[in-house]
C-alpha cells in the first residue's frame, strides 16, 4: 500500500522547482522561437525525435531529481503558467507579439518566386510547389502573392487571371 503522504509531499524546494522551470522554459522557447525553422505545416520525423530529445535532456535539469507528485504538479504548473502569460501577454501587447510570433515571410509577390527567404526558411521548390498545389495552382505566374505565416502555413492569394 503507497504512503499517500510521501507521495503528495514536496522533496524539493517549490522555490527551486518554479526557478528551474522557468529557466528551462525560457531557454527552451528562445531555442524554438529563434534557432529552429518554421515548417510549412508538418511535422517530420527528424522534428519528432528532435522534440523527444530535447524534452528528455530538459527533464533532468528542470526536475533535479524530484521524487513526488506534487513536485512535478509544481513543476508542470510553472510550465504551464509561462504559456500563459506569454500568450496573454502577446495578446495584449503588440510588442510581445511581435516578439514570439515568427513575421509573416513572403514567398511569392506578383509570379515572382523570392529565394533568399525561401533560403532563411530552407522552404524546398519541390515544398513550395506543393502548397500551391494544394491551393489548386499549377504554376507560379498564377499567384498574386505567397506569405508563410507565423504558424508554419503558407497562404495564397491568386491572380486575377
Amino acid at each position: 500500500m503507497p504512503d499517500f503522504a510521501d507521495l503528495l509531499s514536496l522533496s524539493m524546494n517549490p522555490l527551486e522547482l518554479i526557478a528551474r522551470g522557468s529557466l528551462m522554459y525560457w531557454f527552451l522557447f528562445l531555442l524554438f522561437r529563434f534557432v529552429l525553422r518554421r515548417d510549412a505545416g508538418s511535422i517530420a520525423i527528424a522534428d519528432v525525435l528532435l522534440l523527444v530529445l530535447i524534452a528528455d535532456a530538459s527533464q533532468n535539469a528542470m526536475a533535479g531529481g524530484y521524487e513526488t507528485v506534487t513536485d512535478g504538479i509544481v513543476l508542470v504548473l510553472t510550465i504551464a503558467g509561462w504559456n500563459w502569460l506569454i500568450d496573454w501577454l502577446a495578446f495584449h501587447f503588440d510588442w510581445v507579439r511581435r516578439l514570439v510570433a515568427a513575421r509573416p515571410l513572403t514567398l511569392i509577390s506578383q509570379g515572382k518566386v523570392h529565394l533568399r527567404n525561401m533560403r532563411k526558411e530552407m522552404i524546398s521548390q519541390d515544398e513550395l510547389m506543393a502548397a500551391l498545389r494544394e491551393q489548386g495552382i499549377e504554376k507560379v505566374d498564377q499567384v498574386k502573392l505567397a506569405v508563410m505565416e507565423s504558424d508554419g502555413q503558407i497562404s495564397v492569394v491568386k491572380n486575377g487571371k
